[in-house]
């Protein structure tokens, strides 16, 4: 995948899923071994503990694969984001079907890209809404569907590059 083609996430979501990775990694022997044992019980046909520990062993190394994927066609760099219009990494401020009452602030980005802010919600660039504002400019109203079936406008109030420490001081003063 060409660099300019990989997928944003935030710095702590890289630092999180390097440390779940690194963990996954180093439970590989404790896996390894629990399979021994519950082989040496004898029959494995008959042994749930086994069959336990197999499936443990492929769930572990299917979340390795998948961490290894994100992080492999990912990047916590910036450059290309543009402050002032709606582009993955961004955080847009929006309001809806001109009603400056019914507002929403997200990221827009994969679930990967997802920040420690509970209150920061990620949209796909994939999803209806993701679509709809991905390069809009401040100020711009989009139309889209929603996944019910309804149009709806969404008007970008501003668009950000996603900054860390801002949304870690509001996550902290919430």
């Amino acid at each position: 995948m060409a660099d300019n083609q990989k997928q944003y996430i935030t710095p702590e979501t890289k630092q999180k899923l390097e440390a779940e990775l690194n963990e996954l990694i180093a439970h590989r022997p404790v896996v390894a071994a629990e399979i021994n044992e519950r082989r040496e019980e004898g029959d494995l046909k008959e042994n749930a503990g086994y069959d336990a520990a197999r499936e443990m062993q492929d769930q572990e190394e299917a979340r390795i694969k998948q961490i290894s994927e994100i992080l492999a066609n990912s990047t916590t760099e910036r450059s290309g984001i543009e402050e002032g219009v709606a582009v993955v990494g961004s955080v847009v401020h929006v309001y809806y079907n001109g009603d400056k009452e019914q507002k929403e602030t997200f990221l827009i980005g994969t679930r990967a890209a997802a920040s420690d802010n509970k209150d920061l919600e990620t949209y796909s660039e994939q999803s209806p809404l993701g679509q709809a504002v991905l390069g809009a400019r401040e100020g711009e109203t989009r139309e889209y569907y929603a996944p019910n079936g309804r149009q709806l406008s969404v008007t970008i109030v501003t668009a950000e590059p996603y900054n860390s420490e801002k949304y870690a001081a509001l996550r902290d003063n919430n």
